[in-house]
């Protein structure tokens, strides 16, 4: 049987009190599936090849697909800052963001509104989108009939465990619309898998390169997002738009709380 992965990438933090700050207002959560042979057989090499023509990079030093440091053209990814060079390579980044294989979901909160609206909170903003997340991750699993685990990058000590406790929480007690033992059945470990950077998951820098993207839509449409935007990120939402997980005519790719 084929096992899936559903790989996290957060945008935003989950302190409450900086909700009122507009650039900390918003949290948001995106996990990509994909199975993880496809992974293996297909997305890292070609992901590794495309690093490999643009920015040389090397098995003993891999190179770390990272949105923002390619946005700002830093590190190594200077290189961007030849005009030429930079069209060739978002036209294949984009090329094979289209052509791969995975499914996105992504769930944002407006943690302003949300402390408005409710005095007292049980659980921190980052687990009410990995509830929602891991129960559409779960429904999508039982859909198709096939069991998977969930990865996420290390954010360092404190923050690895309070993702591993949120994680496991979920699986202990269970949300309003998936029981305990329905996630257990769906998912082959009790337990969050956490990966630092330097281990060049690629999963995880295909989750990286969408989140932000995928986050700017959900705002934008509700018009919360306050300026344009980008228009790299603009083809990036469009690809989007046939990977966000789908069925029956109902979306369940994208959700806003």
């Amino acid at each position: 049987m084929s096992k899936y992965r559903l790989y996290l990438d957060e945008v935003g933090n989950p302190d409450l009190e900086h909700s009122e700050d507009p650039n900390h207002r918003f949290l948001s959560l995106t996990g990509v599936i994909c199975e993880v042979g496809y992974v293996q057989e297909r997305i890292h090499p070609e992901m590794e090849a495309l690093k490999t023509r643009h920015f040389g990079s090397h098995p003993d030093e891999p190179l770390i697909l990272h949105r923002s440091d390619i946005v700002n053209k830093k590190y190594r990814f200077a290189t961007l800052r030849d005009p030429e060079k930079e069209k060739r390579f978002n036209m294949e980044i984009l090329g094979l963001l289209r052509a791969w294989d995975y499914r996105v979901i992504t769930v944002c909160i407006d943690k302003k509104k949300h402390r408005e609206s409710y005095k007292v909170w049980r659980y921190d903003p980052y687990h009410y989108c990995l509830a929602i997340l891991l129960e559409r991750f779960t429904f999508w699993l039982n859909r198709i009939d096939v069991r998977g685990d969930v990865m996420a990058e290390s954010r360092g000590g404190k923050e690895d465990q309070r993702l591993k406790h949120s994680f496991s929480r979920l699986l202990v007690q269970g949300t309003d619309f998936v029981s305990p033992e329905r996630f257990l059945s769906a998912l082959t470990s009790r337990e969050l898998k956490i990966k630092p950077k330097s281990a060049n998951i690629s999963g995880l820098q295909l989750a990286d390169l969408l989140a932000h993207p995928s986050r700017c839509e959900i705002l934008a449409e509700r018009n919360l997002f306050g300026r344009e935007i980008a228009p790299f990120a603009g083809e990036v939402i469009s690809i989007l738009q046939s990977k966000y997980d789908q069925h029956e005519g109902r979306l369940y790719g994208k959700k806003f709380i």
